[in-house]
């Protein structure tokens, strides 16, 4: 059985694309391409479908057991939450250590500090 040599994981090249900060972006962790569970896109954006606004926990985000932060309505959560896959911003907040750094952060990015 071969281990695969050490490294970022292979992406395809529209992977790459959404992993690639915009320009004049730090350069974001290359090892965080997966949903990590850390919560920050069903806290910090509103999202319409649910009723959630801006940087509030959606209501069937559940508490982080360690295992990350999972929905409850996961299998029947709405066609805008299906659709959202990780991307550069997820390196950039799912290291930080708590739902709410994580969500402030994801907010700065985006410049929406005072907006929620």
């Amino acid at each position: 059985m071969s281990v695969p040599p050490p490294g970022p994981p292979s992406l395809t090249p529209d992977e790459q694309a959404r992993f690639t900060p915009p320009p004049g972006g730090a350069p974001r962790s290359v090892l965080v391409t997966a949903c990590t569970a850390c919560g920050a896109c069903c806290a910090a954006p509103d999202i319409h479908a649910l009723g959630k606004p801006l940087g509030v926990p959606c209501l069937h985000l559940g508490a982080d057991t360690g295992a990350g932060h999972l929905c409850a309505v996961y299998p029947d959560r709405p066609g805008v939450c299906r659709s959202y896959q990780p991307d550069w911003v997820c390196g950039e907040v799912a290291p930080l250590p708590t739902l709410a750094a994580r969500v402030a952060r994801f907010l700065a990015i985006y410049g929406l500090e005072g907006d929620g």
